[in-house]
């Protein structure tokens, strides 16, 4: 079991962690880390517990938050999915325009047959 030293608001610790698993806590402990570095600088020196302790409030109310956002965005998708559906397909040429061109290139045969025979005749 790989062993990793990690440092939160300036102190080092030894945690132990499953094999593959290093990336995850060395993630896991810079934002804790991340929370910590605000709380020291405005504290000053703190003993470690309440370092850990506040620190990990902080990231608390940051992941409730963040939560609460992902509840309310999957009530909103669920509600418009729950939505009918209101599209309307419109075809790209409606059936009355190729009914009209029909009719106008049969007039155009018919007239051009008509002028050949005029020609043919005349």
């Amino acid at each position: 079991m790989p062993e990793l030293h990690v440092t939160i608001g300036g102190r080092s610790f030894p945690v132990a962690c499953q094999e593959g698993e290093e990336h995850f806590l060395r993630t896991a402990a810079a934002m804790l880390d991340a929370e910590a570095q605000p709380i020291v600088a405005a504290m000053g020196r703190l003993p470690e517990a309440k370092m850990l302790l506040m620190a990990g409030l902080m990231l608390a109310d940051k992941t409730a938050a963040v939560e609460d956002e992902i509840r309310t965005l999957k009530a909103r998708i669920a509600e418009l999915e729950a939505r009918p559906d209101t599209r309307v397909e419109v075809p790209v040429i409606p059936p009355q325009v190729s009914e009209t061109l029909a009719e106008i290139a049969a007039q155009a045969e018919a007239l051009a047959q008509r002028v050949e025979e005029a020609q043919a005749s005349g």
